[in-house]
Protein backbone atom coordinates (compact mmCIF):
# COMPACT_ATOMS: atom_id res chain seq x y z
CA UNK A 1 0.00 0.00 0.00
CA UNK A 2 1.28 3.20 -0.67
CA UNK A 3 1.92 5.85 2.04
CA UNK A 4 -0.26 8.16 0.70
CA UNK A 5 -2.69 6.05 0.88
CA UNK A 6 -2.27 4.81 4.24
CA UNK A 7 -1.90 8.27 5.69
CA UNK A 8 -5.50 8.91 3.83
CA UNK A 9 -6.99 5.77 5.38
CA UNK A 10 -5.28 6.70 8.96
CA UNK A 11 -6.88 10.22 8.75
CA UNK A 12 -10.16 9.56 7.87
CA UNK A 13 -10.99 6.86 10.41
CA UNK A 14 -9.56 9.27 13.35
CA UNK A 15 -11.47 12.00 12.09
CA UNK A 16 -14.91 10.00 11.73
CA UNK A 17 -13.59 9.13 15.68
CA UNK A 18 -13.16 12.79 16.39
CA UNK A 19 -16.71 13.60 14.58
CA UNK A 20 -18.25 10.80 16.96
CA UNK A 21 -16.24 11.50 20.36
CA UNK A 22 -15.95 7.86 20.22
CA UNK A 23 -13.52 5.02 19.37
CA UNK A 24 -10.85 2.41 20.37
CA UNK A 25 -7.32 1.95 18.83
CA UNK A 26 -8.02 -1.67 18.26
CA UNK A 27 -9.62 -3.47 15.48
CA UNK A 28 -12.52 -5.04 17.88
CA UNK A 29 -14.02 -3.25 20.60
CA UNK A 30 -16.74 -4.75 21.65
CA UNK A 31 -19.13 -3.02 23.86
CA UNK A 32 -16.15 -1.97 25.90
CA UNK A 33 -16.81 2.13 26.84
CA UNK A 34 -14.04 4.79 26.26
CA UNK A 35 -13.82 4.59 30.35
CA UNK A 36 -13.32 0.64 30.48
CA UNK A 37 -10.58 1.01 27.68
CA UNK A 38 -8.89 3.52 29.32
CA UNK A 39 -9.07 1.39 32.39
CA UNK A 40 -7.61 -1.36 31.05
CA UNK A 41 -4.78 -0.04 29.67
CA UNK A 42 -3.38 2.14 32.74
CA UNK A 43 -5.14 5.14 33.63
CA UNK A 44 -6.95 6.23 37.17
CA UNK A 45 -10.30 6.54 37.67
CA UNK A 46 -9.28 9.86 39.10
CA UNK A 47 -7.04 10.61 35.37
CA UNK A 48 -10.04 9.74 33.64
CA UNK A 49 -12.80 11.98 35.12
CA UNK A 50 -10.64 15.15 35.34
CA UNK A 51 -10.65 15.18 31.32
CA UNK A 52 -12.90 12.98 30.70
CA UNK A 53 -14.43 14.32 27.47
CA UNK A 54 -11.01 13.96 26.01
CA UNK A 55 -10.85 10.60 26.64
CA UNK A 56 -11.81 8.77 23.42
CA UNK A 57 -10.90 4.95 24.52
CA UNK A 58 -7.65 4.90 22.49
CA UNK A 59 -4.57 3.81 22.82
CA UNK A 60 -2.23 1.10 24.43
CA UNK A 61 -0.93 2.51 27.67
CA UNK A 62 -0.14 5.24 29.89
CA UNK A 63 2.58 7.33 28.65
CA UNK A 64 2.00 10.09 31.29
CA UNK A 65 1.99 7.24 33.98
CA UNK A 66 5.48 5.96 32.67
CA UNK A 67 7.37 9.39 32.26
CA UNK A 68 9.29 11.20 34.83
CA UNK A 69 7.70 14.75 34.03
CA UNK A 70 9.24 17.45 36.11
CA UNK A 71 7.75 21.40 36.97
CA UNK A 72 9.00 23.68 34.01
CA UNK A 73 9.26 20.54 31.50
CA UNK A 74 8.45 20.63 27.56
CA UNK A 75 6.31 18.06 26.85
CA UNK A 76 5.75 16.87 23.29
CA UNK A 77 2.74 14.53 22.54
CA UNK A 78 2.58 12.89 19.30
CA UNK A 79 -0.37 12.14 17.75
CA UNK A 80 -2.12 14.11 20.87
CA UNK A 81 -6.00 13.00 19.01
CA UNK A 82 -8.60 15.04 21.74
CA UNK A 83 -5.85 16.26 24.38
CA UNK A 84 -6.36 13.45 27.06
CA UNK A 85 -2.53 12.65 27.83
CA UNK A 86 -1.68 16.62 26.96
CA UNK A 87 -4.28 17.42 30.14
CA UNK A 88 -2.70 15.07 32.52
CA UNK A 89 0.52 15.83 31.30
CA UNK A 90 0.15 19.58 32.15
CA UNK A 91 -0.65 19.23 35.43
CA UNK A 92 2.82 17.67 35.82
CA UNK A 93 4.54 20.50 34.35
CA UNK A 94 2.48 23.33 36.14
CA UNK A 95 2.51 26.89 35.17
CA UNK A 96 6.19 27.38 34.61
CA UNK A 97 6.08 24.08 31.83
CA UNK A 98 4.19 23.45 28.47
CA UNK A 99 3.09 20.98 26.67
CA UNK A 100 2.75 20.80 22.80
CA UNK A 101 0.28 18.29 20.96
CA UNK A 102 0.42 17.01 17.32
CA UNK A 103 -1.85 15.62 15.48
CA UNK A 104 -2.29 15.37 11.15
CA UNK A 105 -6.31 15.16 11.91
CA UNK A 106 -7.85 18.51 11.47
CA UNK A 107 -10.52 17.12 13.06
CA UNK A 108 -8.93 16.11 16.11
CA UNK A 109 -7.01 19.42 16.52
CA UNK A 110 -10.34 20.84 16.78
CA UNK A 111 -11.56 18.57 19.18
CA UNK A 112 -8.78 18.88 21.13
CA UNK A 113 -9.01 22.91 21.42
CA UNK A 114 -12.35 22.57 21.62
CA UNK A 115 -11.35 20.48 25.09
CA UNK A 116 -9.03 23.12 25.88
CA UNK A 117 -11.45 25.92 26.17
CA UNK A 118 -13.17 23.51 29.10
CA UNK A 119 -10.74 23.06 30.91
CA UNK A 120 -8.96 26.67 30.22
CA UNK A 121 -5.42 25.52 31.15
CA UNK A 122 -2.83 27.62 29.72
CA UNK A 123 0.03 26.35 29.40
CA UNK A 124 -0.58 23.81 26.28
CA UNK A 125 -0.61 24.04 22.89
CA UNK A 126 -1.99 21.88 19.63
CA UNK A 127 -0.30 21.98 16.31
CA UNK A 128 -1.46 20.49 13.27
CA UNK A 129 1.17 18.32 11.96
CA UNK A 130 3.35 14.86 10.43
CA UNK A 131 4.74 13.02 13.21
CA UNK A 132 7.51 12.27 10.12
CA UNK A 133 8.10 15.96 9.91
CA UNK A 134 7.11 17.84 13.20
CA UNK A 135 6.65 21.18 13.82
CA UNK A 136 9.13 21.47 16.26
CA UNK A 137 12.56 23.11 17.24
CA UNK A 138 15.84 21.49 17.07
CA UNK A 139 16.81 20.25 20.74
CA UNK A 140 13.83 21.53 22.85
CA UNK A 141 11.60 19.60 24.23
CA UNK A 142 12.28 17.50 27.63
CA UNK A 143 10.07 15.29 27.34
CA UNK A 144 8.08 13.03 24.61
CA UNK A 145 5.21 10.38 24.92
CA UNK A 146 2.98 8.93 22.57
CA UNK A 147 0.32 6.47 22.75
CA UNK A 148 -0.31 4.20 20.21
CA UNK A 149 0.60 5.94 17.18
CA UNK A 150 3.37 5.14 15.58
CA UNK A 151 2.81 1.89 14.80
CA UNK A 152 0.15 3.89 11.95
CA UNK A 153 2.84 6.07 10.28
CA UNK A 154 4.29 4.54 7.17
CA UNK A 155 7.82 5.21 8.01
CA UNK A 156 8.54 5.00 11.61
CA UNK A 157 12.25 5.43 11.59
CA UNK A 158 11.37 9.12 10.35
CA UNK A 159 9.56 9.63 13.26
CA UNK A 160 12.41 8.48 15.88
CA UNK A 161 14.72 10.62 13.85
CA UNK A 162 12.19 13.26 14.29
CA UNK A 163 12.23 12.57 18.23
CA UNK A 164 15.93 12.61 18.31
CA UNK A 165 15.71 15.87 17.12
CA UNK A 166 13.42 17.72 19.00
CA UNK A 167 15.02 16.05 21.73
CA UNK A 168 17.06 18.02 24.48
CA UNK A 169 20.97 15.94 25.03
CA UNK A 170 18.76 15.18 29.11
CA UNK A 171 15.60 14.38 27.48
CA UNK A 172 13.38 11.20 27.14
CA UNK A 173 10.73 10.14 24.63
CA UNK A 174 8.52 7.53 26.88
CA UNK A 175 6.14 5.33 24.38
CA UNK A 176 3.29 3.19 24.49
CA UNK A 177 3.19 1.19 20.81
CA UNK A 178 1.38 -1.88 19.49
CA UNK A 179 4.08 -4.43 17.96
CA UNK A 180 3.75 -7.87 16.33
CA UNK A 181 4.97 -11.11 17.47
CA UNK A 182 4.17 -13.01 14.76
CA UNK A 183 3.87 -12.16 11.05
CA UNK A 184 0.60 -10.92 9.90
CA UNK A 185 -0.65 -12.45 6.14
CA UNK A 186 -0.70 -10.61 3.40
CA UNK A 187 -5.03 -10.18 4.15
CA UNK A 188 -4.22 -8.50 7.06
CA UNK A 189 -1.65 -6.15 6.24
CA UNK A 190 -4.16 -5.16 3.30
CA UNK A 191 -6.79 -4.27 5.66
CA UNK A 192 -8.18 -1.30 6.39
CA UNK A 193 -9.73 -1.61 9.61
CA UNK A 194 -6.62 -3.56 10.68
CA UNK A 195 -4.29 -0.55 9.57
CA UNK A 196 -6.33 2.27 11.13
CA UNK A 197 -6.95 -0.34 14.41
CA UNK A 198 -3.21 0.04 14.65
CA UNK A 199 -2.32 -3.94 13.66
CA UNK A 200 -2.00 -3.49 10.15
CA UNK A 201 0.92 -1.02 10.34
CA UNK A 202 2.90 -2.38 12.98
CA UNK A 203 6.52 -4.12 12.93
CA UNK A 204 7.78 -7.14 14.22
CA UNK A 205 9.19 -6.20 17.96
CA UNK A 206 12.61 -6.84 16.57
CA UNK A 207 12.26 -4.50 13.29
CA UNK A 208 11.17 -1.91 15.88
CA UNK A 209 13.77 -2.25 18.34
CA UNK A 210 16.15 -1.75 15.61
CA UNK A 211 14.64 1.16 14.20
CA UNK A 212 14.56 2.83 17.10
CA UNK A 213 18.96 2.37 17.32
CA UNK A 214 19.39 2.45 13.98
CA UNK A 215 18.09 6.37 14.25
CA UNK A 216 20.57 7.45 17.04
CA UNK A 217 18.38 6.49 19.83
CA UNK A 218 19.22 4.42 22.75
CA UNK A 219 15.91 2.23 24.17
CA UNK A 220 15.01 0.87 27.49
CA UNK A 221 11.79 -1.68 27.84
CA UNK A 222 9.50 -0.85 30.56
CA UNK A 223 6.82 -3.19 30.10
CA UNK A 224 5.28 -5.41 27.87
CA UNK A 225 1.70 -6.22 28.23
CA UNK A 226 0.41 -9.62 26.20
CA UNK A 227 -3.35 -9.53 27.90
CA UNK A 228 -4.02 -6.55 25.12
CA UNK A 229 -4.91 -9.24 22.76
CA UNK A 230 -7.41 -10.74 24.19
CA UNK A 231 -8.72 -7.75 25.52
CA UNK A 232 -8.89 -5.95 22.54
CA UNK A 233 -7.50 -6.93 19.53
CA UNK A 234 -9.21 -10.88 18.75
CA UNK A 235 -6.22 -12.99 20.03
CA UNK A 236 -3.63 -11.31 17.47
CA UNK A 237 0.01 -12.28 18.12
CA UNK A 238 0.90 -8.65 19.35
CA UNK A 239 1.21 -6.76 22.32
CA UNK A 240 1.26 -3.34 23.80
CA UNK A 241 5.53 -2.79 24.15
CA UNK A 242 6.35 0.33 27.04
CA UNK A 243 9.69 1.97 26.09
CA UNK A 244 11.89 4.89 27.27
CA UNK A 245 13.95 6.17 24.32
CA UNK A 246 16.83 8.49 24.96
CA UNK A 247 20.19 10.22 23.48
Amino acid sequence: MMEKDIKDIVKKHYGEIADSSTGCCSCSCGNDSSTQIAKSIGYSDSEISSVSEANLGLGCGNPTAMAVIKEGDIVLDLGSGAGFDCFLAARKTGKSGSVIGVDFSPKMIIKAEENLKKYDLKNIQFKLGDIEDLPIDDESIDIVISNCVINLAPDKEKVFKEISRVLKESGSGYISDIVLLEELSEEQKNNDELLSGCVAGALLKDDYLDIIKNSGLSVEILSEDRDISKRQYDGIALESLKIRVFK
